[in-house]
């Protein structure tokens, strides 16, 4: 199992430079990964929200061994030829240790896409999910670019420099019973199944989606949240590669968050 720290960049933690001295304490505890919301606004009593990609570059420059990355990017509010440099120089800034968690986003919670101009409808954001997907992986191979979709044009354009392993993982979140995120996950590099109450539905969404496959050989992680405290043992024997700490983004406390930062990893009770 690999454990993760996950922070919603809200308020007392919508600051680059207290998240960088997170990430420290973090990678000093023993945390595998870093990783942080991204979002553009959040309802009440929120008020304060920090930019995801600058945070990590600042955890970036501090840290040399824990995985970063934003968990999750929902794409379709993102113009892809520019995350594609985002990524990319992020990537190289931590020495190849970004994770590129994805997926729709939802405007429920503060109506970020609605109150901005953007599409709000499911199959609009999936449809720009799946171009910019397809858009990232080409520009991450640094070759040219062709693509003209419903959503994007990118006209022969090249992206380098290339990421330093010469790809990206990259993690779909999605609902485990609906089909196409689990397409979509299986096509990538890991799943981030949402709003799972039991371990059984994870062990059902892992066997689903390495059922869609295509080189069941390849490096795939499945992520999980878990409230700190909480006994991971039977999600890992559900399929979990992952765990990462669930928050209450109303309740967060800049305090508490460092306090269990420095506890460190959670580890399965013996049984």
């Amino acid at each position: 199992m690999k454990a993760g720290v996950w922070l919603p960049l809200f308020d007392e933690l919508a600051d680059p430079r207290v998240i960088a001295d997170l990430a420290v304490e973090a990678e000093a505890a023993g945390w595998d990964g870093f990783f942080v919301w991204d979002q553009i606004a959040w309802r009440a009593p929120v008020v304060a929200v920090a930019d995801p990609l600058v945070c990590l570059a600042a955890a970036a420059t501090v840290t040399s061994r824990i995985a970063l990355g934003p968990m999750v990017s929902p794409l379709a509010r993102r113009r892809p030829t520019k995350l594609a440099r985002e990524t990319v120089s992020l990537d190289r800034l931590s020495n190849g240790r970004l994770i590129l968690g994805v997926g729709l986003g939802s405007d429920r919670f503060a109506q970020e896409y609605s109150r901005t101009g953007e599409p709000v409808e499911d199959r609009t954001r999936a449809e720009l999910l799946d171009e910019s997907l397809e858009i990232l992986r080409a520009a991450w191979t640094g070759e040219p670019v062709h693509h003209s979709g419903a959503h994007h044009l990118v006209d022969n354009l090249t992206f380098e420099p290339r990421p330093v392993r010469g790809t990206i993982p990259v993690w779909v979140a999605g609902f485990p019973g609906n089909l196409r995120p689990l397409r979509r996950a299986a096509a990538h590099d890991g799943f981030f199944p949402v709003n799972l109450t039991a371990a059984d539905q994870l062990a059902e969404a892992v066997d689903r989606v390495k059922g869609l496959r295509e080189d069941p050989s390849r490096p795939f992680d499945v992520a999980i949240d878990l409230a700190p405290g909480t006994d991971p043992a039977p999600w890992l024997a559900a399929g979990a590669t992952w765990v990462l700490t669930d928050l209450d983004p109303t309740t967060l406390r800049l305090a508490d968050v460092r306090a269990m930062v420095r506890e460190g990893p959670y580890a399965p009770t013996p049984g």
